[in-house]
This record gives C-alpha cells, sequence and structure tokens, in this order.
C-alpha cells in the first residue's frame, strides 16, 4: 500500500483500501478505528516522495541544493518509509488494540 501510495494520490489509495479492509475486519478480532487509522498513517507517511505531488513541489522548489543529491536523499528516505512506515503503523494502532 506505502508502494501505490508513493505513486499515486494517498487519499484515492486510502478511499480505495478502507472497502478493501472491510472483510478482514469482520473476519477478525482487529480493533476498526486502529486499522483504519495504520490504513491512514501508512498512505499519507510516503507523501516525501518525489514522485506525489508533495514531495514534486518540495523537489522543485529547492533552493541552493544540488538538484541530483536531492533528489538521490529524498528518493532514498521515501524507500525507507514505504518499507518501514506501514510496519511501525501496524505494529503502533492496530496491535495493541486487538
Amino acid at each position: 500500500m506505502g508502494l501505490a501510495s508513493a505513486f499515486a494520490s494517498s487519499t484515492a489509495i486510502l478511499t480505495a483500501i478502507i472497502p478493501i479492509a472491510v472483510p478482514l475486519l469482520l473476519s477478525s478480532h482487529l480493533s476498526a478505528a486502529g486499522l483504519i487509522a495504520a490504513l491512514a498513517v501508512a498512505t499519507t507517511i510516503v507523501d516525501t516522495s518525489p514522485f506525489s505531488t508533495d514531495g514534486a513541489l518540495v523537489l522543485g522548489n529547492a533552493r541552493g541544493v544540488d538538484p541530483r543529491r536531492f533528489y538521490r536523499q529524498v528518493s532514498g528516505y521515501t524507500g525507507g518509509i514505504v518499507a518501514l512506515g506501514p510496519v511501525v503503523a501496524r505494529g503502533a494502532l492496530v496491535l495493541p488494540w486487538s
């Protein structure tokens, strides 16, 4: 989900993923509030991606930095967030309430 959101609209991804999560909520003992909060965090935390609107605006308006180096730094940070963000969100928002 984080990977898709890094390249697409976070709001659109969240709107699409919540209905998909309903069967999971119905067939498990997961907290609905925790799961929805974790999904919201996981989809919006990657908005720093240079491929998203917010990330592209930051990248395009950066002054006094080497654009290629800054692009690599932002891409590396986004890669880390895509890998760790959903795991941390699930651990912090879903598991304690399960």
